[in-house]
């Protein structure tokens, strides 16, 4: 699952892509509504966190114009104004929720995964191959009954890998999608962390998914590689 904050206070910007991070969501974070009416038409996301009082464009501005183009991401509005008028605004201009600041951020987490599940997104709140099943709303995994139990990367690269099933997928790719990092030669993390969780799907014997393809990165697949 990705999410778009759009908060012009570094801050509170910062507190929140951790948090959102923490919990298991790749996260991109832009500073000012022009930087973020273009990364929303850009990138596809299942959530927008929107503050309403932006430098460039503000946020009244990229919502209605999301929802002119018939955008129907799930946006969730932070505004420092709690008054009955502003608010009534953003959800007439089609908001789908929004919190006052400040607010804590267990209550912005459940926001957030209430509006995920709501459906607002077109991906698939469930994901299959063979016998792996993965909610991506509950964040959580299984092979067969057996709970995978997955760190945070872990459940990002399976949910990767159970998007493109039986397709090679590279580890440059992995690097980028799952750590927001460009190729680094010297790195071993995509190895390290498919690893465990190879280990993982195949914790009680159960048949190899997870496969190396040589020199280019990995694939699920029932088969193995030729």
């Amino acid at each position: 699952m990705r999410i778009l904050v759009v908060e012009d206070d570094k801050k509170v910007a910062s507190f929140l892509e951790q948090g959102l991070r923490e919990d298991g969501y790749s996260v991109d974070v832009a500073h000012d509504g022009t930087e973020g009416a273009l990364m929303a038409h850009v990138h596809d996301y299942d959530l927008l966190v929107l503050d309403l009082m932006l430098p460039g464009k503000t946020g009244m501005e990229i919502l209605r114009e999301l929802r002119r183009e018939g955008s129907v991401v799930p946006i969730l509005m932070l505004t420092a104004r709690d008054t009955a008028e502003d608010i009534v605004r953003g959800l007439d201009s089609g908001a789908d929720d929004y919190l006052t600041k400040p607010f804590s951020f267990e209550v912005l987490l459940a926001r957030v995964r209430a509006l995920i599940r709501r459906g607002g997104s077109h991906r698939s709140e469930r994901l299959r191959y063979a016998d792996v099943e993965m909610d991506r709303i509950q964040h959580v995994a299984y092979r067969g009954s057996r709970d995978l139990k997955l760190t945070a990367k872990e459940f990002q690269l399976l949910e990767h890998f159970l998007l493109h099933p039986e397709a090679v997928v590279r580890r440059t790719l992995l690097l980028e999608k799952v750590w927001d990092l460009r190729f680094d030669p010297m790195s071993n993390v995509v190895d390290v962390h498919v690893a465990k969780l190879r280990q993982k799907l195949r914790s009680d014997g159960d048949k190899p998914l997870l496969h190396t393809v040589r020199g280019v990165g990995y694939i699920l697949s029932e088969k193995e590689p030729a």
